[in-house]
């Protein structure tokens, strides 16, 4: 094993410290306007390799960039035409109806029948209707709230019109010019780190690709699924509940527990004591996380990600305390290469005199205390 000094540790501790601090610093200067940009350079990620797939059929970068960005554009287009108008529909009628919605939840558990329950739960009944009441009530204000904040960011980040504009302009020249500016940063790199800086780039681009690129393909099928499956099934507010449950399923846990209480919520007052169809949607619900957990996650993600849930959770809400909307949006590709540089920091001191020395020394220490024979 290659061993490090302790001074080229700390150049490299401090050279990697002063990259993130210039990145941090750039989001903090030029937050309100990044947001398009943020999202045509996802945009040009996720289908850079959609557009190497085509070169190696044989056609050039420039037609490959624009059979993918035209065939996204009429899909987008096709959406704003069909779905979007009926999501826009149902979300206003559900906001319409919530405050209803809840009252009749309240209601349900306030006239449920516990006679089936234990005394010592019986006995504690008004309390826990109580309580199911106003955390229902607090429940519902936290994600009203929620949805009008970032419905408020978003707004103030950047107006829709220019973000529709835009967005497609930057992912066309970040898409076409992709390979270029790879090889063109790769030569800005100093010889000396070239080899410690292609490790990183290689250990990042899997660890965002893996998660983005595999996490987006799940997120898009979950939404489909639980969607279509939703309306078939008959449940009022379907496709907005399932296509949300999907988009936000990334979040782990809270995605899945937060669009189960939804269509359970929906469906009590929907059909009310007819408790068939409440198990149907459900069992549908848990049908879906099966087919994610034991099919789709396995496929699309794998076990080589590198990022825990806790922290990935951790960094959704710090990224989007600090820089809004737009630090929602790089979050989780910033926790994928956050995990990596401090896993790379973590191997390097292994490796270094510094580490080495304090074992060594912590050796010694522990045979000079051994009992003579």
């Amino acid at each position: 094993m290659s061993h490090i000094s302790a001074s080229g540790l700390r150049r490299q501790f401090l050279f990697w410290l002063g990259v993130l601090a210039v990145f941090i610093l750039f989001l903090m200067v030029f937050r309100t306007i990044l947001l398009p940009f943020v999202a045509g350079m996802a945009l040009a990620y996720f289908l850079d390799p959609v557009a190497d797939w085509l070169e190696r059929r044989g056609l050039n970068r420039l037609m490959a960039t624009i059979v993918i960005l035209v065939s996204f554009v009429v899909v987008f287009v096709l959406s704003l035409m069909l779905i979007i108008p009926l999501l826009a529909s149902q979300l206003n009628d559900f906001i319409q109806r919530v405050p209803d919605y809840v009252t009749q939840l309240q209601n349900l558990v306030a006239q449920s029948n516990a006679a089936w329950l234990p005394d010592w739960v019986d006995g504690q009944m008004d309390t826990i209707k109580s309580n199911f009441s106003r955390y229902l009530s607090e429940g519902i204000g936290f994600v009203g709230t929620l949805l009008s904040q970032i419905w408020s960011s978003g707004k103030a980040i950047v107006d829709i019109a220019s973000l529709l504009v835009v967005t497609p302009v930057v992912a066309f020249y970040m898409l076409l010019d992709w390979d270029r500016m790879i090889a063109k940063v790769d030569s800005w790199v100093p010889r000396r780190y070239l080899g410690d800086v292609r490790e990183i780039a290689t250990e990042m681009d899997n660890a965002i690709a893996g998660f983005v690129r595999g996490q987006g393909s799940l997120c898009l099928i979950q939404a489909i699924y639980y969607g279509i499956g939703l309306s078939l099934i008959g449940l009022n507010f379907g496709l907005l509940i399932g296509l949300f449950t999907g988009f936000i399923s990334f979040i782990p846990y809270v995605g899945s527990t937060v669009g189960l209480l939804l269509a359970v919520g929906v469906a009590l007052v929907q059909y009310g004591a007819d408790w068939v169809q409440v198990g149907i949607v459900a069992a549908f619900f848990f049908s879906g996380q099966f087919i994610e957990g034991n099919i789709l996650q396995p496929k699309l993600i794998g076990s080589s990600v590198g990022l825990h849930p806790v922290w990935l959770m951790f960094a959704l809400f710090a990224f989007g305390a600090l820089f809004g909307f737009v630090g929602v949006l790089i979050a989780v590709p910033a926790a994928a290469a956050i995990g990596v540089l401090v896993r790379f920091a973590l191997r390097r001191y292994l490796e270094s005199d510094l580490y080495e020395n304090e074992r060594s020394s912590t050796v010694i220490t522990s045979t000079d205390r051994l009992p003579e024979a």
